[in-house]
């Protein structure tokens, strides 16, 4: 059975899957003593497809679920507007007469603020391979700091759209490809919050990396915010603010198999 969904994670700290634990990957056997996640398998707690697989799997009889979102945030960022559209896959379901908005109320209870969820719909088994091949664009705030005062007022940089080059950041060369991609970035606001901080709420394209963005990654992000500005910059948090879906998004049709 599969039902889907749109989640906003309103806390930082809090994966979307399961983050398992790289020296051990997770296995009962390699856990045991396993320093880095202190024999849990994992390197958080919860994680969005925790929060709802404990209550919607024992209310389905059902032993596990997959969790299949349309693209994922890190860690540390926030998920919020609208949310973000995914389908859970509850698998081996031995019974299918749950209430759905019971269940979501016992979701919300569980997770205590840190995620939201709308309605859950059933869906057809398509909706998983749709989330995942569908392009979307995103739109999100970052916070910045600045190493020095500007050189200029970055509140002119509202308006403008740039194209970029952005080389494989460093932080996920180990888990893909090393290749240079052509993006897009939409400045929409630029708003200064302290002495060297500012606020910057950007539109940009499907597979972006904003962090590297703001900073240029060392010059593997070019043109970045840093260049923009004039001034060297590092993003210090970050919040989706949307996820833009296409208005022409097929619905998915009620399954239960």
């Amino acid at each position: 059975m599969w039902l889907e969904s749109r989640y906003r994670k309103l806390v930082r700290g809090l994966p979307q899957t399961i983050l398992y634990c790289p020296t051990c990957k997770g296995s009962r056997r390699r856990r045991v003593g396993c320093v880095p996640c202190g024999g849990r398998g994992k390197l958080t707690e919860d994680s969005v497809q925790e929060l709802i697989g404990r209550v919607l799997l024992p209310r389905f009889r059902a032993r596990t679920g997959k969790f299949h979102g349309a693209g994922r945030e890190d860690v540390d960022v926030r998920m919020l507007g609208d949310g973000r559209p995914f389908v859970y896959e509850v698998v081996g379901a031995a019974r299918t007469d749950v209430d759905l908005e019971q269940a979501r109320a016992a979701i919300h209870e569980l997770a205590a603020g840190r995620i939201e969820l709308d309605p859950l719909q059933p869906c057809s088994r398509d909706r998983v391979a749709y989330w995942k091949a569908v392009q979307l664009d995103k739109t999100y705030r970052a916070e910045a700091t600045l190493a020095a005062p500007p050189p200029r007022p970055l509140a002119e940089l509202a308006g403008r759209r740039v194209a970029i080059a952005q080389r494989t950041p460093q932080r996920v060369a180990h888990r893909r490809a090393d290749a240079v991609r052509d993006r897009w970035v939409e400045v929409l606001s630029v708003t200064p919050t302290g002495e060297r901080t500012v606020d910057v709420v950007v539109r940009c394209a499907h597979g972006t990396y904003v962090k590297e963005w703001i900073s240029g990654d060392d010059g593997r992000t070019t043109p970045s915010f840093a260049d923009l500005a004039g001034v060297p910059a590092q993003c210090t948090a970050l919040d989706v603010l949307a996820v833009e879906c296409p208005a022409s998004a097929p619905a998915g049709r009620s399954s239960t198999d």
